[in-house]
């Protein structure tokens, strides 16, 4: 059944210093994987109808166990749509032989000016039946929490 997850939090940082963010490799690198998680690209493309390709692996030992192997989790990516400054749509597939997982989820990152620095919201649509609301809506708060710490540097 489709659902949808949310989330959003205030950082203290210009909206184009977040937005900016969202797109560079290196900073979703350090930012976008959940903790517990480390990641790497092993393709970028950031432009309407570019993609990606990031492969997130989970320390030894740790109690999750991954999507595409027992520690990893892959995720396929394009990009919908980038309204620079605003909003990056974003279809997202796990490579995983586990039918739980299949479907393509569409994540919404928008940014807007607030009070103390930038709104960053979070909407992902049509979340694969596997994930979890507890598990997903935990890692959508600490992907938000590593990109506060790595703009409000």
């Amino acid at each position: 059944m489709p659902r949808t997850d949310k989330a959003s939090r205030v950082v203290a940082a210009a909206p184009e210093r977040v937005f900016a963010a969202l797109l560079d490799p290196g900073a979703l690198a350090a930012w976008l994987p959940p903790e517990g998680m480390a990641g790497r690209f092993e393709r970028f493309d950031a432009r309407p109808g570019g993609s990606y390709r990031l492969v997130l692996t989970y320390p030894d030992g740790w109690a999750a166990s991954g999507k595409a192997t027992a520690d990893t989790d892959i995720v396929e990516a394009r990009f919908l749509q980038i309204v620079p400054g605003v909003r990056v749509v974003q279809a997202v597939d796990f490579v995983s032989d586990d039918p739980a997982y299949a479907g393509t989820m569409t994540m919404t990152w928008e940014v807007a000016r607030a009070e103390g620095g930038t709104r960053v919201e979070i909407r992902a649509d049509d979340v694969p039946d596997g994930i979890s609301a507890a598990d997903h809506a935990a890692g959508l708060a600490s992907s938000l929490a590593n990109l506060a710490a790595h703009v409000e540097r």
